[in-house]
């Protein structure tokens, strides 16, 4: 088996047996990737207190010729995001954008720019209360990159959401801060993003309503 050595956060981790866990994460350079923590659960692992949702870290890997679910080898932790679990409203976002990156992308198929885009939310996330507008500017960002852009020219939003959307599209997360909308506005955004999603994924991903209810 081969080692492999990536940087990536914990999308979600389940249990496996009584002592061991899948940890599913987003690296930048390998995408998304499954590993199996073997023993994790157990006392004296070496992975206690190292696998949690969000949760950043360099580890390593025996990958696997026969399955997508690959043995984990050692974990070095980076940043564990705390703020995400202390408040609901955070976590909600945190979920929903998780759930919204699996299901647009594959699985072992490199995605710096997703990752970046994830981290970057979550890095908010930890700094600041959630707030609608991220999370719907990470979702046009999202869409965007992986080649569903919305089609401005095209559309019947008014003058002032378009430019909305542009600036939301090219903003980084501090520029973000600075736009503001009317609540007509956001609900304009939000009835564009709702489209860009039914087209691409045939419906609203699970959890969106919640998530963006702060």
């Amino acid at each position: 088996m081969t080692i492999e050595r990536a940087t990536g956060l914990v999308l979600r981790t389940r249990l496996l047996t009584d002592t061991s866990l899948i940890v599913h994460w987003l690296t930048p350079g390998l995408g998304r990737v499954a590993t199996v923590a073997k023993g994790a659960r157990r006392p004296k692992s070496p992975f206690r207190g190292k696998l949690d949702l969000f949760y950043l870290a360099d580890f390593s890997f025996h990958r696997s010729r026969r399955s997508e679910l690959h043995t984990l080898r050692e974990v070095v932790l980076l940043e564990t995001h705390p703020a995400l679990r202390e408040d609901l409203a955070r976590l909600r976002q945190a979920a929903y954008a998780t759930r919204l990156v699996e299901r647009l992308t594959e699985t072992d198929t490199p995605l710096p720019e997703v990752y970046r885009l994830f981290k970057g939310l979550l890095d908010l996330l930890q700094t600041q209360p959630a707030r609608p507008l991220p999370l719907l500017a990470f979702e046009l960002k999202l869409l965007a990159e992986l080649g569903s852009p919305p089609n401005l020219a095209a559309s019947s939003l008014t003058a002032g959401v378009r430019q909305a959307v542009a600036y939301a599209l090219a903003a980084d997360w501090d520029g973000l801060s600075r736009l503001r909308l009317t609540s007509a506005q956001a609900a304009e955004l939000d009835g564009c993003v709702r489209g860009l999603l039914i087209a691409n994924l045939g419906e609203i991903p699970r959890g969106r309503a919640q998530a963006l209810n702060c």
